[in-house]
């Protein structure tokens, strides 16, 4: 527990320094000479950074099935604090994300959000939320790939909490397939309400893309339930061969 601490704390601060003096001009440049992909950069290595200093590692499985030539919109279920970083660094090089418009009051990087692409949401007012949307939308068809998490929070449990709609609209308009991925360790990382990190390894599987191609928003519910089911069925093999290691290991 000391030594948890010791690193979050450590994490904290470094990233914190990071950001600050790191941040800054970074936007600047970026903004100077349109150099999008240096913010990108700069991020990787502050996420890079920060899962190095707490212990956070990860392991993929699935990430050939990842489309390579086109845009996608992938869709993940959320359970911590950590899993926005860690899906950051193993999905996509330049991943955009629909985030919770109170990461705003975060001055620096709500800024370099923006400059990188990233589009708020805010879940209080509809209209502004569907304008979001269409933005995102017009991201993707220009070959920009995005990550939502349809829950909206976190859930305490493997169980899915019930998902919301606007991304999958999001989709359908692009007419971009939908790649479901289940993250799962990340609650034993950092529980809700804790700011303590603890030093996990955590498993991201990716799923078969499902197409949106030919869809109408009518559809959306059909869509939600597919997508649902995929993510659900990713969660379970994670469960079974987690289990299986464990046995295989104490034999």
């Amino acid at each position: 527990m000391i030594i948890s601490a010791v690193r979050s704390a450590a994490t904290y601060v470094l990233i914190s320094l990071y950001v600050l003096i790191v941040g800054p001009p970074g936007m600047l440049l970026a903004l100077l000479f349109q150099w999008k992909s240096l913010l990108y950069e700069l991020g990787h290595f502050g996420v890079r950074l920060g899962l190095l200093l707490s212990g956070i590692g990860f392991k993929i499985h699935g990430a050939e099935r990842i489309p390579v030539d086109r845009a996608v919109v992938f869709c993940s279920n959320h359970q911590s604090n950590i899993d926005p970083p860690v899906l950051f660094r193993a999905l996509h090089r330049r991943v955009h994300i629909l985030y919770k418009q109170e990461l705003d009051a975060l001055p620096i990087l709500a800024r370099a959000f923006r400059l990188g692409g990233f589009i708020p949401v805010d879940r209080r007012n509809r209209e502004a939320a569907m304008r979001s949307i269409e933005r995102g939308a017009e991201s993707i068809r220009a070959g920009n790939a995005f990550l939502i998490f349809p829950e909206g929070t976190r859930s305490r449990t493997d169980e899915l909490l019930p998902f919301k709609k606007g991304g999958f609209i999001m989709a359908i308009k692009a007419r971009a397939p939908i790649v479901p991925v289940a993250i799962r360790g990340g609650r034993a990382a950092m529980q809700r309400g804790s700011w303590l990190i603890k030093p996990v390894q955590t498993s991201v599987r990716v799923g078969t893309p499902i197409e949106t191609a030919g869809m109408t928003l009518d559809q959306r519910d059909e869509l939600i339930e597919r997508v649902r089911a995929a993510i659900e069925a990713l969660i379970r093999t994670d469960i079974a061969e987690g289990a299986a290691a464990v046995v295989t290991a104490r034999s």
